[in-house]
């Protein structure tokens, strides 16, 4: 150890500190404690169990995909489509006439019995498009909302008297809109249709009006195929 004319001790090289040696265990040049590392298989389940508790929370209340089963909505959703719905911060006062919404079916079925296991990866599955609902879910277009009076004359769609402009509609799809009501929907629910009116289960069969409380979301984007994907109109 050597000192210089002010008095401050600096050390010779054999002199450095042996947390610094090359024998020292657990910590850094920097005087900062290593970090352990896990073994790998510890890492990856870690991992695993990250990524789970995300899906769970996107799922639950931010987005949630979904795999489209009928022509219903067609030509605006074809079968296999999938898409994208907002969950998120939803209620009732955000839902617009025009909005494609999914929805609960109002006349679930009795659920068969699932392993815990099974449950959770089919839930899982549902969340990502790529399962369908043990409970068929539906996805329709809002075409009147709570309180107003919905009539179909000679294929042609009145709001409290109004006509509808329906742009998202073929020609087709116009001339088998039929005939309906005049019928209020009742306060907290919802009058749907497909955009495809000649093939499609909606409010003016047997389906009904839509309680607020079976929605799940808006379909807001068009994530599959490749070749259909964009905004939905």
């Amino acid at each position: 150890m050597t000192s210089d004319d002010r008095g401050s001790t600096s050390l010779s090289a054999d002199e450095e500190p042996r947390s610094s040696r090359s024998g020292g265990e657990g910590v850094k040049k920097n005087g900062k404690p290593r970090r352990k590392q896990l073994p790998l298989w510890q890492e990856t389940i870690l991992l695993l169990g990250v990524a789970l508790i995300l899906a769970i929370v996107i799922k639950t209340f931010f987005v949630q995909a979904f795999y489209i089963p009928s022509e219903s909505m067609v030509p605006t959703l074809e079968v296999g489509d999938r898409v994208f719905v907002s969950k998120f911060m939803f209620d009732g006062g955000d839902i617009a006439r025009g909005d494609v919404i999914v929805f609960e079916n109002p006349n679930a079925a009795e659920l068969p019995d699932r392993s815990g296991i099974s449950s959770v990866l089919h839930w899982l599955g549902e969340g990502v498009g790529l399962a369908q609902p043990e409970n068929e879910d539906f996805i329709k277009r809002v075409i009147a909302l709570p309180g107003e009076t919905i009539e179909i004359r000679h294929d042609v769609v009145y709001i409290d008297g109004e006509p509808l402009d329906e742009p998202y509609l073929t020609q087709a799809a116009k001339d088998a809109t039929g005939e309906y009501g005049p019928k209020t929907v009742p306060d907290g629910e919802l009058f749907v249709m497909g955009d495809n009116r000649g093939n499609s289960a909606d409010s003016r069969y047997g389906l009904g009006t839509v309680p607020l409380d079976k929605v799940i979301g808006k379909a807001f984007v068009l994530i599959w195929p490749p070749s259909h994907i964009g905004g939905i109109g």
